[in-house]
C-alpha cells in the first residue's frame, strides 16, 4: 500500500488501518490505497477490519479538494460514492472499528459497513454537511436513508445533528460503542465470528436484502454527476 493504508493478514480476517497521521481525511491518495487494501481483501475471501487511527477515524473527505467546486470535486465525490457503494457489495462481512470522530464521508463510510463498532469518548459522528453549507450528495441521502434509523434520519440528515458514540447506535450510525482500549479485539472477535459464515451464501443474502437500495443509489448516482 502508500503507507496510508496498512494491510495485516489474520486467520480469520483482513484488517486494513487508515492513518495519515492527522485527521484521516478521505482525498485521491487515501481512497486509492483503501481501495488497493480491499482489492487484496478481497483476494482472501475473509472478513474484512477497516480501523482509523487513535482518536479519529475519518473527518471526510479532503475539503481543499471539495471546496473547488471544479472537475476534481467531482472526480474525488464519484471516487468516495464507489468506494462506499463498494463496501455495500463487498462479498465478504466488513468490519468497522470506528476509533475515533467520523464525520461527512468518514460517517458514510459507517453507513456503508456490515457491522460498526466505535470507541466510547468525546468524538463526534454525523453528517455535518448542511452545517458547513454543503448540500448532502443524493447518494449520502440513499445511503442515510437506507441504514439510518427512521426516528433519526430527519434530524441527522436535515439538521446536521451530531452524535456522541452511544447516541451513533441508537441513530443507525454504529451497531455498538465498546470502550476504547476494547475497540480493536471487539472488532476483530465480531470479524472472527463472521468467518464461520458461508461466504457465497453470505454475499448471495447481502445482494438481496439490499437490491432495493442498489436500485436507489444508480439513479442517485446519476443525479450527482450528471452536470459533471
Amino acid at each position: 500500500m502508500s503507507g496510508l493504508v496498512t494491510v495485516v493478514e489474520h486467520e480469520s480476517f483482513t484488517q486494513l488501518s487508515m492513518d495519515d497521521g492527522k485527521a484521516n481525511a478521505l482525498g485521491f491518495d487515501m481512497l486509492a490505497a483503501l481501495s488497493a487494501g480491499l482489492d487484496v481483501a478481497e483476494t482472501r475471501a475473509k472478513p474484512v477490519v477497516i480501523a482509523g487511527r487513535a482518536g479519529k477515524f475519518s473527518a471526510g473527505f479532503d475539503l481543499s479538494v471539495m471546496a473547488r467546486l471544479d472537475a476534481e470535486t467531482f472526480r474525488l465525490l464519484n471516487e468516495g460514492a464507489q468506494t462506499a457503494l463498494r463496501l455495500m457489495r463487498f462479498p465478504t462481512p466488513v468490519v468497522l472499528a470506528v476509533s475515533g470522530h467520523a464525520l461527512a464521508m468518514g460517517a458514510l463510510l459507517c453507513l456503508s459497513a456490515d457491522y460498526r463498532i466505535g470507541a466510547q469518548g468525546e468524538f463526534k459522528l454525523g453528517l455535518n454537511e448542511v452545517a458547513i453549507g454543503m448540500t448532502l450528495p443524493w447518494f449520502g441521502v440513499e445511503l442515510a436513508r437506507a441504514r439510518l434509523s427512521e426516528t433519526h434520519l430527519q434530524a441527522a440528515v436535515n439538521l446536521a445533528c451530531i452524535y456522541g458514540p452511544d447516541e451513533a447506535v441508537s441513530a443507525g450510525y454504529l451497531d455498538e460503542a465498546v470502550l476504547a482500549e476494547d475497540l480493536m479485539a471487539r472488532a476483530q472477535a465480531a470479524a472472527e465470528q463472521f468467518a464461520s459464515l458461508n461466504m457465497p451464501a453470505y454475499h448471495a443474502t447481502k445482494l438481496r436484502t439490499r437490491a432495493p437500495f442498489f436500485e436507489r443509489i444508480e439513479a442517485a448516482l446519476e443525479q450527482d454527476f450528471k452536470a459533471a
